[in-house]
């Protein structure tokens, strides 16, 4: 039947990739179509003809027998291994599902997400990164460089937080921690956050975004779009593969370049992973407010990575100038974490005082979870002029002569 929808979808001149409540209806005319005949007893009629409208749907208009799992908001990613061994994380727990795919199957479905991206995966690009219709992040690793079968990762991006109230909801954040944080984004503090991989670091910077005032105007890069913060005067952009002649490239490091002639009020890059992290901190440092988020353990190997990364840049990027632009340029690092039971949640925020010993750049703790909590440590960021001119009181938001010291 699905062949018939799809014949259709043809004759109907849809576009089965924008317009799904006409696949719908053209599911519901063949399914019509069947059960009248089911009664001369040409054909047996359909037990669940809901359940089979919607697996031809999904199956014409979606993306097959992944639809279910895309459509499930309690899924937050799903992966192919190999076309029998179909796994989900839920909860942040992996689950290994009964669904088993033919290697035909995985191929036609990576066609089908990659068709409506405008990137390509092929023997000269082994490997892609892009953005699903849905908003969900799609990375494939070809046959030949993954062992026997193609890769595949779907990371959905479940908005279950939207600010931080919504963290504070959630238990990711505390009342205190989350209007320390809001105040720190409105006096224009530089922001990292760090975490592992799915930590929740994209949400935070997410939530942290939406402190920003409606009136500043929001520049975001990213190698696949992913923040999803809404805010009235704000340009995302993406990251360009190489096209077939090897030219057309767009890296992370043009786009910050480019950010920086769209008078930003505010820049976010999406995730820093290499030399990209020098042009971040040449913004940063040139009195341009911004937030990044980057893979780390800790707030404190956060900010040795930081100092890494613009190595990467050129033989001509050395420590003595990176070590010190990174102590001056960030303000505060944010570190989250996925717990055993599934749950992220804050570890750390820790202000950088500014000073460095033997390569080493000094944070002082603001916040660190302790028996499920966060408690105030005595660290307080550096810049409280910063705070005074949006009128904010920083002693009262931290609590001093409250909480702690």
């Amino acid at each position: 039947m699905s062949d018939r929808v799809r014949d259709l979808v043809r004759q109907r001149r849809i576009d089965p990739r924008t317009d799904a409540v006409s696949v719908r209806q053209a599911a519901l005319d063949v399914i019509a179509e069947h059960e009248s005949r089911s009664l001369t007893g040409a054909v047996r009629s359909l037990d669940e003809p809901e359940l089979v409208i919607g697996q031809i749907v999904a199956d014409v208009s979606g993306f097959g027998p992944l639809q279910q799992f895309l459509d499930d908001d309690t899924v937050e990613e799903i992966w192919i291994n190999d076309p029998s061994r179909v796994f989900i994380a839920r909860g942040g727990r992996h689950e290994l599902t009964s669904l088993i795919l033919t290697a035909e199957q995985v191929r036609e479905l990576v066609e089908r997400m990659l068709s409506s991206s405008g990137r390509r995966l092929d023997i000269s690009q082994p490997f892609v990164d892009a953005m699903l219709p849905g908003g969900h992040r799609l990375h494939v690793v070809l046959d030949g460089i993954s062992r026997g079968f193609a890769a595949v990762n779907i990371r959905k991006f479940v908005a279950r937080a939207h600010s931080l109230t919504d963290l504070v909801a959630l238990g990711t954040l505390d009342e205190q921690s989350a209007a320390f944080l809001d105040a720190s984004v409105a006096a224009g503090l530089n922001i990292v956050v760090s975490g592992g991989t799915q930590a929740g670091k994209t949400t935070l910077l997410n939530c942290l975004a939406a402190s920003i005032p409606g009136s500043q105007r929001l520049v975001s890069v990213e190698e696949v779009f992913e923040l999803q913060c809404g805010h009235p005067d704000w340009v995302a952009m993406q990251t360009r593969q190489a096209g077939l002649e090897g030219t057309g490239e767009i890296s992370l490091r043009v786009l910050v370049k480019e950010a920086l002639r769209m008078r930003p009020s505010r820049i976010i890059v999406g995730e820093v992973r290499a030399a990209e992290c020098l042009d971040l901190l040449l913004a940063l440092n040139a009195g341009l407010p911004g937030m990044a988020s980057i893979h780390a353990n800790s707030a404190r190997q956060a900010l040795v990575k930081l100092c890494t990364l613009p190595l990467l840049a050129g033989d001509n990027i050395g420590s003595r100038f990176v070590v010190p632009t990174v102590a001056s340029s960030v303000d505060i690092v944010v570190h989250t974490g996925i717990d055993d039971d599934g749950s992220r949640a804050v570890r750390e925020i820790v202000a950088v005082t500014g000073r460095v010993e033997n390569d080493l750049i000094e944070s002082e703790p603001v916040y660190v979870r302790r028996a499920g909590r966060l408690e105030r440590g005595h660290g307080v960021p550096l810049r409280r002029d910063a705070y005074e001119q949006v009128g904010v009181d920083l002693d009262d938001v931290l609590g001093v002569g409250r909480w702690g010291p």
